[in-house]
This record gives structure tokens, C-alpha cells and sequence, in this order.
């Protein structure tokens, strides 16, 4: 197992802008004249007004070592809109030295003139939205680019000289066979890239999806074909030399989103832009350790989870107007915290240390028994079995813990 670097700190930036709404998300995007959206050059100053803002509320002891540009279509801004980006942040936040600086990018919305203008900038990760490489499942996702798009961009990334390059598949689209999935595997392990994240459909409520499933327009996702999709993953990366460390996202050795780290292990990250979730400490709040009673919050942690302003115009008028475009402030208890690192932390190869799932033994003890975890060197990981099950294992060893009386201190 590679060592990942442990960052404290990241900074994650929305863009959320696309040229059309595909027909399984829900992300907070807005296409072109959609109500509540506002222009590409209004979003920027807006988001360096934000930059300036948690520069000054943000409480660190240096500046981010990740950064990560997420959306919606951060590549619909162009090569000079990410590159203001980024020396906003280098201008107001900093950045560490070795930073990683990562942008999603849709295939059909870059060039190879648009990675070297990256690169030259400071980014230095690309993860490209690929889906699949079968034509009729991108039609059935309402993906605009060519089934040869995104392995194309992969190697103009590449070349460009991008190190680390990603490929974002979704599997179990209704429609989707085997062999679909296997010639998506081919061409994505022919480009050399050094991560793939793979994830399983989810047909989300609202969604155009959804109301295809709804009138029978379209077959619901089998979790037995999600489950034997998985494996065929997991086997065909594995046999290439990528490894799992976490559920959904293998790499080579040193190819790890340190960005996604952060989050998995509980770090704080400024979550910038319309609709951004952050946690992270405040400036200005007294609140830290244990004992304090903050907004009815009792054993508060001093880490706040902020959610700011979803449409993209009411975000852009508080920023315009001098104020913070947070939306919601939820201060979290220690207990919270516990809770959301065994639900991330437990989804990632190198596991959890034993003594942070003690108030759930029970359930441990039962999921090593059935093969679904193992024990080792005082940590606790999921199984290859047990990795399809995640989502299960973690609920029943949090329900235990409630059982128990919560987390051991």
C-alpha cells in the first residue's frame, strides 16, 4: 500500500455552469439563460470576493495543499477563466508548496492548447467526465461528447505533460452489457492514465432519469448487475497494476486525489462557489474541544460545516454587496465528527484504527466474522466482499455504536 500524504487542508471550488443538463444529475448546475444563473464573468469576481472573504474566516495554520475545481463544467470557463482562478487563490488563500491543484473537465470543452495553458498555470491533476465508451449509454446519460472524446482529451492531457490524469465511468446505465463495459475498460486502460473512479448509476428523484424509469421509458438499475459491474472493474484495473484505495477510485501508486483524501479523512476544506459545502474553523469562533455548548450544540468540535447560496445570481449579489453568501451554518458536535469519519474513513483501503470503532465491536466482531472486515496491525479495513457492502457495514456498526451509547472518548 502506497503512503497517501495526509493534507489538513483543501479548498474546493463549484463552477456551475454547463452547456446542457444531463439526464442523471443533480448537481447544482445551471445552463446558459436558466432562472437564478448569472454570466461566466459575474461568477468570477463573485468567487474572488468569496476568496478574499475566507482568507480572512478561515482558521489555519497554512494555506491549502489541495485544490479542486468541481462542477457542473469547470472547463466551460476556458483556459484564461481557470487560470484566474487559480491566482486568485494563490493571491488570497496561498497554496503549499506541492500542492494539488485539480479541475473536472468535460471532454468536448478542451484542446490540447487548454492543458498546456493549465499547466503552465500551476494545475496539476485533470479528471476528465468519460461515463462510458458504448455510444448508446452516453445517449441514454445525455452526454454530449463522443464515445472517442474523452480517451482522446486523456492523452492531449498526457502529452501536454499532465502526470496525473483521471477517467470518470459510470456503470449499470439501463442498456449498459458487459461487453459495453468491458470495451470502455479497453479504451480507458489504453491511454495510460494513472486513476479511473468508477460509479455505480443512481437514479436520483427530480431527475430526467427518474421520470423516464417512472412511465417504464427506461429499465430500473439492478444491484445485482452493479455488483458483478464492480468486479469486473476491480478485476480488469487490478490486472493492469491500478489498486483500490477507496470504494470507487483506483490508481497507480502516487496517483491518489490527495484532494478526496482530505475529505475521507476528516480534514477542512473552504468549500467555494454556489451551492459549495465547506467545514472547516472559524476565526471567530471560541468554540473548540469539548464542553462547549455553541447554537445548542453540545461537545462542539469548533468545526463548522457552511453551505452557501445555491443559485448562482443570489450568491454573486451577496459577494457584490460586501456580505457572505453563506446560506447555512451547522456547527458540529464531536459525535458528528466521529460519525462522518467512519462513514468515509471505512470506505477507504487503509481502514480505520481499531480503537475509533470500539463503541461498535459488536458489529465489527459479526462483519469480521462473515469475511466482510479484517484485522490488521490495529487497523480495521473492509474485505474484497466486503467492499460491495460497504454502505451496509458502515450503518450497522454506527447503529451499534447508538446502541452502546456512541463513540468511545
Amino acid at each position: 500500500m502506497t503512503s497517501i500524504p495526509d493534507d489538513r487542508y483543501g479548498l474546493y471550488i463549484h463552477v456551475p455552469f454547463c452547456s446542457t443538463r444531463c439526464g442523471y444529475c443533480d448537481f447544482n448546475t445551471y445552463t446558459p439563460g436558466e432562472s437564478g444563473s448569472s454570466s461566466m464573468s459575474t461568477y468570477l469576481g463573485a468567487l474572488e470576493a468569496e476568496l478574499e472573504l475566507a482568507a480572512a474566516d478561515w482558521d489555519r495554520s497554512g494555506p491549502p495543499s489541495t485544490v479542486f475545481l468541481g462542477g457542473g463544467t469547470p472547463s466551460l470557463l476556458g483556459a484564461d477563466g481557470l487560470v484566474r482562478i487559480l491566482a486568485a487563490v494563490k493571491r488570497t488563500l496561498g497554496l503549499a508548496p506541492g500542492a494539488e491543484v485539480t479541475t473536472e473537465s468535460n471532454p468536448e470543452s478542451t484542446s490540447p492548447a487548454f492543458f498546456d495553458a493549465l499547466l503552465e498555470a500551476g494545475y496539476t491533476r485533470i479528471s476528465l467526465g468519460m461515463q462510458s465508451a458504448a455510444g448508446h449509454v452516453l445517449k441514454v446519460l445525455d452526454r454530449a461528447h463522443t464515445p472517442g472524446r474523452a480517451t482522446e482529451a486523456a492523452g492531449e492531457a498526457l502529452a501536454a505533460g499532465f502526470e496525473h490524469v483521471n477517467l470518470d465511468l459510470i456503470y449499470g446505465t439501463p442498456t449498459e452489457t458487459d461487453d459495453d463495459l468491458r470495451l470502455t475498460l479497453d479504451r480507458v486502460l489504453s491511454t495510460g492514465v494513472d486513476h479511473v473512479s468508477a460509479y455505480s448509476l443512481i437514479v436520483e428523484d427530480g431527475t430526467a432519469m427518474a421520470r423516464k424509469v417512472r412511465k417504464g421509458l427506461l429499465p430500473q438499475p439492478d444491484e445485482d448487475v452493479y455488483a458483478d459491474r464492480y468486479e469486473m472493474i476491480d478485476s480488469a484495473l487490478r490486472a493492469a497494476g491500478m489498486q483500490w484505495y477507496e470504494v470507487s477510485n483506483w490508481s497507480r501508486p502516487g496517483g491518489e486525489c490527495r484532494h478526496n483524501m482530505v475529505y475521507w479523512r476528516s480534514g477542512q476544506w473552504w468549500g467555494a462557489g454556489p451551492g459549495a459545502h465547506g467545514c472547516v474553523r472559524l476565526v471567530d469562533d471560541p468554540a473548540s474541544g469539548r464542553g462547549v455548548d455553541r447554537d445548542g450544540v453540545v461537545d462542539a468540535s469548533g468545526v463548522t460545516r457552511l453551505v452557501n447560496a445555491k443559485l448562482p445570481r443570489r450568491y454573486a449579489e451577496a459577494l457584490g454587496a460586501g456580505t457572505s453568501p453563506v446560506a447555512t451554518v451547522e456547527p458540529l458536535s464531536t459525535g458528528d465528527l466521529h460519525t462522518e469519519r467512519v462513514m468515509l474513513g471505512l470506505r477507504l483501503r487503509e481502514g480505520l484504527p481499531d480503537e475509533l470503532l470500539a463503541a461498535g465491536a459488536g458489529a465489527v466482531e459479526r462483519h469480521v466474522g462473515l469475511g466482510l472486515l479484517e484485522r490488521a496491525g490495529g487497523r480495521t479495513r473492509l474485505t474484497d466482499r466486503g467492499r460491495l457492502l460497504a454502505d451496509g457495514i458502515i450503518t450497522d456498526i454506527l447503529l451499534a455504536e447508538d446502541v452502546s451509547g456512541g463513540p468511545v472518548a
